[in-house]
């Protein structure tokens, strides 16, 4: 069978090709009933625009770029199903570009990567999002990027969480349970998160009148590996805490992994907890008790305000989405 084709559309629609373009690209000032036809025309030959077409035809690339450096490989996953079901709904693909935004070519490598697949713009994930550089760059070239938790967010689009808030709410819930001694795995300094969620820890010892202690605050890097050595510092501790609070769930459950190997019981012996609720969460034992951090939801509103801008559709800005306390097995009282 020959290929179904624009043109096939509008005659099956009794349209215009134009009027057919027009509702494909969701441009205003088309009736609902020639709107509802077209679209029922293109349900039922099962009509699949040519990108390469609509691209000469609006001088879009009609591709979106997901660009990360992150260790955690369940946030990405999570992340990129999120903004693959936006650019879906809109006919747009997606490009997913892992980088080392340390490296000192790094503004460049992206320079490269905009040059070969020229997307409509971009998706900024922590750290990259907070790249000085790069957002000077972007913004001096005129390319629309949508930010995740930008630890600035004035001037951007985009989403964040409230996660401060959320981090505290979580050191209330072990003190709650009578522990006292709760120790805190740092996230990555280079991510908002890992600042908000570090503060977020302090406002929750200080509601609860307890002290800080610096050897309860061992440095991580959002990665199972980093959480696993932070675990095995604080065990050693001559008087190590009761509760374990990690700033995301792979650290956390590297820490339920260096508990096991010390012989020490979670949660009868050692809470441990974390945050963003990813599949991990609840893939461990004892399932993870953490903080709901919508991770999927933002990578969708987060391209969905990026291609509001591209497409000149509404005004885009920074939305922000709310979080859930998920209580499970990892947590307990006090021993």
């Amino acid at each position: 069978m020959s290929r179904v084709t624009i043109n096939d559309v509008a005659r099956a629609s009794n349209t215009s090709k134009k009027t057919v373009s027009r509702v494909l690209n969701n441009e205003p000032n088309v009736r609902d009933e020639v709107r509802d036809r077209v679209l029922a025309a293109v349900a039922e030959l099962n009509y699949r625009p040519l990108t390469s077409a609509r691209s000469l035809a609006t001088n879009r690339s009609f591709m979106v770029g997901l660009l990360y450096d992150n260790l955690s490989p369940s946030y990405i996953m999570e992340v990129q199903a999120g903004v693959l079901e936006a650019c879906e709904a809109r006919q747009y693909s997606m490009m997913v570009q892992p980088l080392v935004s340390t490296a000192p070519d790094f503004v460049e490598r992206v320079e490269s990567i905009l040059s070969r697949h020229q997307p409509d713009g971009l998706i900024l994930t922590p750290p990259i999002t907070d790249h000085p550089k790069l957002l000077e760059h972007l913004r001096k070239i005129g390319l629309p990027f949508a930010s995740i938790a930008p630890r600035q967010p004035k001037g951007c689009i985009g989403v964040m969480l409230r996660e401060r808030e959320a981090a505290a709410a979580m050191v209330e819930h072990l003190v709650a349970l009578g522990h006292r001694r709760i120790a805190h795995i740092l996230g990555d300094p280079k991510h908002g998160a890992g600042i908000w969620r570090l503060a977020g820890y302090r406002d929750g010892l200080k509601r609860a009148g307890l002290k800080e202690n610096p050897a309860h605050m061992v440095q991580g890097q959002f990665s199972f590996e980093s959480g696993v050595a932070a675990a095995r510092r604080l065990l050693k501790l001559k008087q190590r805490p009761t509760a374990i609070f990690a700033a995301d769930d792979d650290m956390a459950v590297g820490a339920i992994w260096a508990a096991a190997e010390a012989g020490v019981s979670v949660p009868s012996e050692m809470s441990i907890c974390g945050f963003d609720d990813t599949t991990i969460a609840t893939q461990v034992w004892p399932l993870l008790t953490t903080v709901h951090q919508p991770v999927r939801e933002m990578g969708k509103r987060a391209t969905e305000e990026l291609l509001l801008r591209v497409l000149g559709k509404g005004e885009a800005r920074m939305v922000e989405v709310g979080y859930e306390m998920r209580m499970r097995a990892s947590t307990a009282a006090a021993p």
